[in-house]
């Protein structure tokens, strides 16, 4: 999803590029996956529940009892089913929102699903048992779990009842008066009762032996479950249905080891609340290892298997890239198709799959071998799990003649209109609709049923670690593709219905991600995300996870995740689990909004934990506005004060004041924002960066240490960085300007403290003529060049979903051409970005481990009233072996000035704190095709820098000077 902060008014901001305050625009992955507002009563997409017209409990508050006529009741009674207003939150309590008179309350039952709500009250249970009502609040352990209902009533169970069996049932609560009329009635959430009496922790999914292969499904609430199995993935009828047997919820059986390479589906009898009926439903197994062509069936693999183990394979965890510290990642964001869809210089056969990364010499891998070598750590892979939205079978994909498309007018509407007519039928979309999490997606392997899938994504991992590079990625736990008992892509909701989805109070399902919210809250919800990560990180030896809107998981959840990986070992687990990192996006919104449903994984509930989250501030300071705000709102890099454009960005004051409030955020950006970190603020005060504030009043910094803040200015979701310096310089720039303004960023995000993060083509001016949320935008807005000839800018007016209402801003932009720019743009671009890369890795000093190290060492100069506007002046110190004082941890320099000139014009600093020293500039900026930054000059007399408009310049004090 996207990198962006969450919005405190709007119910369903997008993810990579919320913030606080701005308006919102929902983001679609898929037709049906529309963030919009959800009112109590809409049932969610995919839900085959039918919207009440009428309902005794047409609100979630708190309802007073009273009597209705007759001939009312009986419409407004026999809807009531369809919600579940009531929790069944232990064994012996359910919490219902209820002011009860001197009626009577009771627990009915049906195995048939037979219930009916009428004007006499309700028929067709097969048990009746009257509830104690409790005048006491709710447990305190109870409330903990569930902080959404704290305020509910409590209702006591009978001791003699069988709650195990009977949660296998329709259930219903209803009340009565005294005079016996119906007043109210509702079903029942059952996650509460379901984890107290049957969280498990033994084996789930398909063990294999040398004489047999085991199943074990987790359904405690069905009431038969049997196993189909099938020879062939497109086999219609099974080979043979077996009966498993159920104890405490688990259902089992025990199979020929014959029986690998084969295929099995469950077939699951359960009562659906979304539909009111005992279902048979047909699911895949939610631990699936393997899968059919579009997950139709599930494979029997063994992931032990030595026919699945490229050569070498078991020696990987000994190759892969040194990786000391966390500090010393910098990541590199990349969709899979993306990376080769359009490189001529890939076999077409495998251009847009995993193969591609296993080339030895192809324009894509040569790129991102020379990234490596210049020190970056890590790709961040875009959603490689098997998703809905794009079909695995090759041959069902639409397309659309793009030749004339080449020649169409760079603002034409015909590309767009092309490419939206097949979007949901291509081979293009980020895959951000989860099916099943631990399978790789079969649309980029070579033959997408049997096993190939697994081998090739292998061979993916095993490749980009031999030339340096780990692979971190990108997670999507936080909701699912599909609901209900019928669909084809739901699978969890099928087994375990009501379970492993978030309810609202009236019991249907959170949207507030997109569509199908998780709720890792529950126990086995939790614990399949935890077992899902260990199968990414022991059976495919990935080296991180990104975990998408993880602010909808909870803290505990993350935490749980942590730990369990950091215990894998070498030796046992053939992984180093204290080097898989995680992070993800912290935003805090929806039904999960200031701990809503417990404490949540949002920015500031997640430090100390080690667990990075993207830092929004710092990408909003320099580029202005939001992702959600005004396309011309300018910021500390495109041009608010010194260069404005045509939009009305306030007065030269307010400019002023913007300006210099940027500087302060961006700076405790760069000093990993940290919450403890002090600096001089704008007016001239000594603060914390947590006591920098943002618009609303939240701080800006939450960090505890550095590796908890990962530093971007662009991502996958919305413009690239390039679009979004095109949009808000003024028209008048040239593509060279841009071009130095991307480096400027570029530069920012790279020499700051914290954990960098790049979107894949920022360092070769990527476009994507202007989209703002390309998700589904096929091959032809989303194409990277790695041959350098062209950047995709002017490709035709972006699509018309997420970008008609700027066309009017777009299409002069487009039409222009002096906004795109040239192949030697491009390779400068590159080449600059390479020089941040080794510059960062020059020097420890860029990647400082600790919080008090970032603390004494890094300084900020230029700061206060007098402050020269447009340009930040960091400092990094280090010690001196046998000197008093800092500790030495560069060998090389003992000093390090960072300036970023954001002024168009050239910058004269003098600094009397820095006068004296033996500054240089660097060594690879020096050497660097970069004729302007070789105009950087430090006087060590006077302790006056000069540095070139639109240019970051490093200078460094060697040892031996």
């Amino acid at each position: 999803m996207s990198l962006a902060s969450p919005l405190l008014l709007s119910p369903c901001p997008t993810s990579f590029g919320r913030t606080a305050g701005a308006p919102v625009q929902p983001r679609a992955r898929h037709p049906k996956s529309q963030r919009q507002p959800v009112s109590p009563i809409t049932l969610p997409s995919g839900d085959s529940r039918r919207e009440p017209l009428c309902c005794l409990c047409s609100s979630s508050s708190t309802a007073s009892p009273m009597p209705l006529e007759a001939s009312v009741r009986t419409s407004q009674v026999r809807d009531c089913l369809l919600y579940s207003r009531a929790f069944w939150v232990s064994e012996r309590v359910i919490a219902w929102n209820l002011e009860i008179g001197e009626g009577s309350c009771y627990l009915c039952a049906s195995r048939i699903a037979g219930l009916t709500f009428d004007d006499d009250g309700i028929t067709g249970y097969d048990l009746r048992v009257e509830l104690e009502v409790e005048s006491s609040p709710l447990p305190s352990n109870v409330i903990e779990k569930f902080p959404h209902i704290k305020r509910y009533r409590q209702f006591k169970v009978p001791l003699d009842l069988d709650v195990r069996d009977l949660v296998k049932s329709q259930l219903a609560v209803t009340y009565f008066d005294t005079e016996g009329r119906l007043i109210e009635g509702t079903g029942l959430q059952l996650p509460g009762v379901l984890d107290e009496l049957f969280s498990y922790d033994g084996p789930l999914g398909a063990h294999y032996t040398e004489e047999a292969i085991c199943l074990h499904l987790w359904a405690p609430t069905a009431q038969a479950v049997s196993v189909c199995i099938y020879e062939n993935p497109l086999d219609q009828n099974p080979m043979e249905i077996i009966p498993l047997k159920e104890a405490n919820g688990v259902w089992s059986m025990e199979g020929p080891s014959s029986w690998e390479g084969w295929y099995y589906v469950y077939e699951v009898s359960v009562y659906h609340p979304s539909t009111l009926k005992v279902e048979i439903c047909y699911a895949n197994d939610p631990y699936a290892r393997g899968i059919s062509a579009d997950g139709s069936k599930t494979l029997l693999v063994n992931l032990d298997s030595d026919d699945l183990k490229p050569e070498g394979w078991g020696k990987l965890a000994e190759e892969k890239p040194c990786l000391s510290s966390f500090s010393d990642i910098s990541i590199y964001e990349l969709h899979v198709r993306d990376f080769s869809a359009n490189d001529h210089s890939v076999d077409p056969e495998v251009r847009g799959g995993y193969l591609a990364f296993t080339l030895t010499n192809s324009a894509g891998v040569n790129h991102l071998k020379k990234l490596s070598d210049a020190g970056l750590s890590h790709i961040h892979l875009l959603p490689t799990f098997q998703f809905g939205s794009v079909s695995d079978e090759k041959e069902k994909w639409k397309s659309v003649d793009t030749n004339p498309l080449e020649k169409s007018a760079s603002d034409s509407p015909e590309a767009q209109a092309q490419i939206t007519e097949v979007q949901n039928d291509d081979g293009y979309n980020w895959g951000y609709d989860p099916v099943l999490w631990g399978v790789p997606k079969g649309s980029y392997a070579s033959n997408p049923s049997g096993s190939c899938r697994i081998l090739e994504f292998r061979r993916m991992v095993q490749a980009l670690n031999h030339i340096g590079l780990r692979i971190v990625l990108d997670v999507v736990y936080n909701h699912l593709y599909a609901n209900g008992p019928h669909d084809k892509n739901s699978v969890l909701d099928k087994i375990v219905p009501g379970y492993y989805l978030r309810m609202n109070h009236d019991g249907f399902i959170e949207n507030s991600t997109c569509v199908n919210n998780t709720a890792s809250e529950h126990f086995m919800a939790g614990r399949l995300i935890h077992d899902d990560l260990l199968n990414w990180a022991v059976n495919y030896k990935v080296d991180g996870f990104r975990f998408d809107l993880m602010g909808h998981l909870m803290k505990s959840t993350m935490v749980k995740a942590k730990e369990a990986l950091s215990e894998l070992t070498k030796e046992t687990d053939g992984v180093d689990g204290s080097s898989i990192y995680l992070y993800g996006e912290g935003w805090d919104f929806g039904e999960v909004a200031q701990n809503g449903r417990g404490i949540n994984a949002s920015q500031f509930n997640l430090c100390g934990t080690g667990i990075g989250s993207f830092n929004d501030r710092i990408r909003d300071a320099i580029l202005g506005g939001s992702p959600f705000g005004h396309p011309l709102q300018q910021g500390f890099i495109t041009g608010l004060l010194l260069r404005p454009n045509s939009h009305d960005q306030g007065s030269e004051s307010d400019q002023e004041l913007m300006l210099s409030i940027a500087k302060d955020k961006i700076e405790v950006g760069m000093a990993a924002n940290l919450k403890d970190f002090v600096l001089t603020d704008h007016e001239g005060k000594e603060v914390k960066g947590s006591e920098v504030l943002r618009h609303d009043g939240t701080p800006v910094a939450y960090a505890s240490q550095p590796t908890e803040t990962i530093n971007y200015v662009s991502a996958h979701d919305n413009e690239t960085l390039f679009d979004i310096i095109s949009m808000k310089t003024p028209m008048g720039h040239s593509a060279g300007e841009r071009c130095q303004i991307n480096h400027l960023a570029s530069s920012m995000i790279g020499l700051s403290q914290g954990i960098p993060f790049f979107h894949a083509g920022d360092e070769i001016l990527r476009s994507k003529s202007l989209d703002r949320d390309s998700y589904n935008s096929g091959d032809w807005f989303n194409r990277l060049d790695f041959s350098y000839s062209s950047n995709n800018w002017g490709v035709g007016l972006p699509p018309r979903e997420k970008n008609k209402q700027n066309w009017p801003l777009i299409k002069p932009r487009l039409r222009d051409p002096s906004f795109k720019p040239q192949s030697s743009h491009i390779i400068s671009a590159f080449h600059n970005f390479l020089d941040v890369l080794r510059i960062r890795y020059s020097s420890p000093l860029f990647r400082l481990r600790t919080a008090n190290n970032i603390q004494e060492r890094v300084r900020f100069h230029n700061s206060g009233p007098s402050a020269i506007p447009g340009a930040i002046v960091m400092s990094i110190e280090d010690g001196h072996k046998g000197i008093p004082g800092l500790s030495q941890i560069d060998p090389l320099y003992s000093y390090i000035v960072v300036i970023f000139n954001a002024r168009p014009s050239e910058l004269l600093f003098h600094s009397p704190v820095i006068k004296g020293r033996n500054l240089k500039l660097h060594p690879i900026q020096i050497e660097s095709e970069d004729e302007v930054v070789k105009k950087s000059v430090y006087d060590s007399s006077s302790g006056c820098f000069t540095v070139p408009g639109t240019t970051t310049s490093v200078f460094v004090e060697p040892r031996n000077s």
